[in-house]
């Protein structure tokens, strides 16, 4: 474990250096987040129906989407860990003292967070103070907000167990835009990043709620607004473990079988 944890630590600090492209990136998501509340909010104006989310909780829930996008993107990719697979350096990876599946899982986790945390405080602060009903608004009380906390960690912990199977495909495919496009377009609308869950059509619920996705960005977001009652997100974040636990199993099978068959530089 001090290995990963080591890992963890240097990839982190490395991330924490990128503040210009950071608040490059804050920039671009300020003027996402803008546009989709502007869109929702003429939805909401003229709608004949009662929506199953209140503007309010929508405007929360998009401005979290934004803050916290390196917790909850599937394109966020790591080309250096391509490059090792298609050009045969995946040699070198694999004469180190450690566990190939941890030590990449490592350095994925700490890319994620040293992106949100350099990306995230700006966004929040500003979309506080915003003026109604642009702004983000604080979760119903304290219970709530540790909850929320708990279930975007868990659901950042299960998106980078998911992104792995995206890197072991390539050692398959030998080409990553196959597997970004399935995971990236897919994966993300069923975590509700295009359309939130709740309006999407019957039938596509039921879809999202089979696949781990949501539990990723959409039930987090829901439980920091309130929209999912405390008593369900203590369920949840059972259920998001399960999810960790069986694709973090799965994730490793799948590297092993994919690493005894490896053929490197034709060797």
């Amino acid at each position: 474990m001090k290995i990963y944890a080591a890992v963890l630590k240097l990839r982190l600090l490395i991330g924490m250096q990128y503040r210009a492209a950071a608040l490059a990136g804050v920039a671009t998501q300020f003027f996402w987040g803008f546009i989709s509340i502007m869109v929702f909010v003429a939805f909401y104006e003229f709608t004949t129906v009662t929506p199953p989310i209140s503007l309010k909780e929508l405007i929360t829930y998009i401005w979290l989407q934004q803050a916290f996008l390196a917790f909850v993107m599937l394109w966020f990719r790591d080309n250096e860990l391509f490059d090792l697979i298609t050009s045969g350096n995946i040699a070198y990876e694999l004469c180190r003292p450690a566990d190939l599946y941890g030590f990449w899982y490592a350095k994925l986790l700490a890319q994620r967070l040293s992106s949100a945390l350099l990306r995230c405080y700006p966004i929040l602060i500003v979309a506080f103070f915003l003026p109604k009903p642009y702004n983000m608004t604080f979760p119903p009380n304290g219970t709530t907000f540790l909850l929320f906390v708990i279930t975007l960690l868990v659901g950042l912990l299960l998106l980078v167990a998911i992104s792995m199977f995206l890197y072991i495909s390539v050692f398959v495919t030998l080409s990553p835009m196959g597997s970004l496009l399935i995971f990236g377009v897919l994966g993300e609308f069923f975590a509700g990043l295009i359309i939130p869950i709740p309006l999407m059509p019957l039938w596509l619920q039921k879809i999202a709620y089979v696949l781990p996705f949501r539990w990723t960005a959409d039930f987090p977001f829901r439980v920091y607004s309130g929209h999912i009652a405390q008593t369900e997100a203590l369920i949840g974040i059972f259920i998001q473990l399960g999810y960790l636990i069986g694709l973090l199993w799965l994730g490793k099978l799948a590297l092993n079988a994919v690493l005894k068959r490896v053929v490197v530089q034709g060797g």
